[in-house]
């Protein structure tokens, strides 16, 4: 049976090769990150590969999205619809496997990361809709959403500012099914970070409300394991603080920026897949290694296992499954339409003339009773933008079963939240 090292070397290895097929792309991250991934996705992650968009998935992110191999590489070997070619057209136009991971192009990614921060943003997103959506349905005896959101990020996710507000939040809402793996690797494209990044990024997340597991190795997968499991315990957000090595494997790039945005070239991933014990050619996977990784029977066997939970919440509480089942499918009630005529109607027939902000109010306070999925908010200017109508409640850590989110002074965190809601 391979080893838990062979079977991150397969990452390391399609991610080589695909960023030198193009020569375009990060090979560093995806190498250094490989180990943790290899944990994280065949011990914890709770996902269907013949059914990406299963309700209660866990949701996987990858803020740090330059380094996409990693994502496309677990993809192709866990099962889903993204083929060996589909690797080999990395970069290239048209192709299932973009430079940045982007949501609507490949089955399995769960939305797009490119600019900094923003997927940890809506990793945030993920994890308040899971325990909004948790609170408004689950019963007694009954949790049909209760699933986890991870997320992996480097050093230029935690220097966007972006990251101040939503991580802030996160802890103030208690948003304990988030966890976040950092990639701390003290190298960007430039050189050391240490030059003009000098945080200490785990106090800065304990001063959040989170809790810090330090110092990682995010090379061993004990620790790791541990790691993860801690997590999943905790009442809070988790930052997991890995120390890993960019580019790990390769003899003469490891450990420096040479291997964050550029192909190894050739002679240097010949030396690596040496160094790595990897005897297998260019975008080959030995038949025994994607058997390890396979995740189809795994996820399909998860998949109805909640079928049969959620039949029998259906059995004990039909609207509410009904209304699960409505909003899963993204449709409106089915006398939306009707209503919202009529409300359009007396308006017009009123013509009156007020500010658009109060306009936008009136608005909420006729759809809002008919739209019980809407969650909105405000960057604390609700008494300016009326946002408050009159059926709202907020949604705050003791009970998250409201519809109105008070942002605070957090204006780009709150958009790029409301994006991963």
């Amino acid at each position: 049976m391979p080893s838990r090292r062979e079977r991150a070397n397969a990452i390391r290895a399609l991610s080589m090769d695909a960023v030198q097929k193009a020569n375009s792309g990060h090979p560093g991250a995806p190498m250094g990150m490989a180990d943790i991934a290899e944990v994280l996705w065949r011990d914890h992650l709770k996902h269907s590969p013949t059914n990406p968009l299963w309700a209660d998935r866990d949701r996987f992110v990858l803020s740090n999205g330059h380094g996409s191999m990693l994502i496309y590489s677990l993809l192709h070997l866990t099962g889903y619809d993204l083929s060996i070619d589909d690797l080999k057209n990395f970069r290239q136009l048209h192709s299932k496997t973009p430079g940045h991971p982007e949501f609507g192009y490949t089955a399995g990614v769960e939305t797009t990361t490119g600019p900094l921060g923003q997927g940890l943003a809506n990793a945030v997103g993920f994890a308040l809709a899971e325990k909004v959506m948790a609170a408004q349905f689950n019963q007694p005896g009954h949790e049909i959403v209760d699933h986890n959101t991870y997320v992996f990020l480097g050093d230029g996710c935690l220097m966007e500012g972006i990251s101040h507000e939503v991580c802030s939040l996160a802890g103030t809402l208690g948003l304990n099914k988030l966890t976040a793996f950092y990639d701390d690797n003290g190298i960007s494209i430039d050189g050391e970070v240490h030059g003009w990044f000098t945080d200490d990024t785990p106090r800065r997340f304990e001063a959040y409300g989170w809790q810090v597991i330090r110092n990682v190795d995010g090379h061993d997968a004990d620790e790791i394991q541990i790691a993860i499991d801690t997590a999943r315990k905790s009442d809070r957000p988790t930052l997991i603080c890995c120390k890993t090595i960019i580019g790990f494997g390769s003899p003469n790039k490891q450990g420096k920026e040479a291997s964050h945005g550029a192909a190894l070239g050739d002679a240097e991933i010949a030396l690596t897949r040496e160094a790595l014990g990897w005897s297998h050619g260019p975008f080959e996977i030995p038949a025994e290694i994607y058997a390890e990784w396979d995740a189809k029977q795994k996820g399909a066997d998860a998949e109805n296992e909640w079928n049969k939970r959620f039949a029998a919440y259906e059995a004990e509480f039909p609207a509410l499954a009904a209304e699960f089942k409505r909003r899963m499918a993204g449709e409106l009630p089915e006398d939306f339409a009707e209503k919202a005529s009529a409300f359009i109607r007396e308006v017009a027939d009123k013509g009156e003339t007020i500010a658009s902000r109060k306009a936008s109010q009136n608005c909420l306070n006729a759809f809002g009773p008919l739209l019980p999925e809407l969650l909105g908010g405000s960057a604390d200017l609700a008494g300016s933008n009326l946002t408050l109508w009159k059926g709202c409640k907020p949604v705050v850590a003791e009970d998250a079963s409201g519809n109105y989110m008070y942002y605070g002074v957090r204006e780009f965190g709150m958009a790029a939240i409301m994006n991963g809601v």
